[in-house]
């Protein structure tokens, strides 16, 4: 019972710092709401049962620490050299940028990210990828500006989240990647419209939060037992696979329509050339999650050593809408569109 009450005073303590951070009229307020989030999610990480969660909550306390010092110095900086009009300079909101970005884990600030995602549960993973980063996302469309930096990490980030996915076992690092990948685009969207980035993010999270649903109830941590027939039935592996193709964009699903809506916004911007290398990096993820889908369906392997059998073979219903929804969205999207 103790632990429960701990675990729901800190969460929502962690919320606070999010809106607050959000709320804020000041830098130090920004500042300060970020730290209140990030000394809320460091209890939340770490566990007595499981000394590598300990390992994963000091590593990112040590990367959360050193982001937030040098936001605190970027804004102590603007203040003393550049009181009025910073925004037409480049350098302290290159300063801002940064440390924000080290705090979301995007390329080449990112080697953090897949450290702590690889040792957390699923439940720390979900909020890692989805909660932790509304704050400094909000924070970062404050100074965001159309510079080759903010093109840079945003190229980067696609970079890294297809070539670091290729050879991972682990699910929740792949996650991470996937979820670095994401980042890019997200970042770009944000270049664009605040609006589009909104769009972009609650599409991702729903998808993200379905996937590790989908993880959490079938207990799987790697790839291996994906592939082995006696850990789930073909029609869970259907399911789980029509999501993560959906996270990865295939146009079909949901997950295309928020990709869709940044690419006609960045050819409405004359971004069409960095539009052409996002696509062709994002065919890289596209690729590495059908190769496990048809693998998964392929390979069969009947008995395996690290099996581990999970208990809960009954489907659940809330799940199986939120699939529907994941794959049917788009459609449903394209006829409301077509209607109106």
């Amino acid at each position: 019972m103790t632990n429960k009450s701990t675990k729901l005073l800190f969460l929502s303590t962690l919320m606070m710092g999010t809106i607050l951070s959000i709320s804020s009229n000041s830098w130090l307020g920004v500042w300060m709401g970020l730290e209140i989030n990030l000394l809320s999610f460091i209890p939340m990480l770490t566990s007595n049962k499981n000394k590598m969660m300990n390992e994963s909550s000091i590593k990112y306390f040590i990367v959360q620490a050193m982001a937030s010092t040098m936001l605190l110095f970027s804004i102590l900086f603007i203040q003393m050299k550049y009181q009025m009009m910073w925004k037409s300079e480049l350098i302290p909101s290159m300063m801002v940028s940064s440390s924000l970005l080290l705090k979301i884990g995007a390329a080449p600030f990112h080697f953090w990210f897949p450290e702590v995602m690889g040792m957390s549960s699923w439940i720390n993973c979900l909020t890692l990828m989805t909660w932790q980063k509304i704050a400094p996302m909000m924070v970062l469309s404050y100074c965001i500006q159309l510079s080759t930096f903010m093109f840079t990490i945003t190229i980067l980030s696609i970079i890294i989240g297809a070539m670091g996915g290729l050879n991972q076992t682990s699910l929740r690092q792949l996650m991470a990647y996937s979820s670095i990948s994401h980042l890019g685009w997200m970042i770009s969207s944000l270049m664009v419209s605040e609006n589009v980035w909104e769009m972009y993010f609650i599409v991702y999270s729903l998808l993200s939060l379905i996937m590790i649903l989908l993880f959490k109830q079938m207990n799987l941590f790697s790839l291996n037992q994906i592939y082995s027939s006696a850990n789930m039935k073909p029609e869970t592996k259907f399911i789980m696979f029509m999501v993560l193709l959906s996270l990865g964009g295939l146009p079909p699903f949901l997950g295309f329509l928020p990709k869709w809506i940044v690419m006609n916004s960045l050819v409405e911007n004359n971004m069409t050339v960095m539009m052409t290398i996002m696509v062709m990096l994002t065919m890289i993820t596209l690729y590495y999650y059908m190769q496990i889908s048809f693998s998964a369906f392929i390979l069969s392997y009947s008995e395996n050593s690290w099996l581990m059998i999970n208990k809960t073979n009954k489907s659940s219903i809330i799940l199986s809408m939120t699939v529907m929804i994941s794959t049917m969205g788009l459609m449903l999207t394209s006829m409301l569109i077509s209607l109106s």
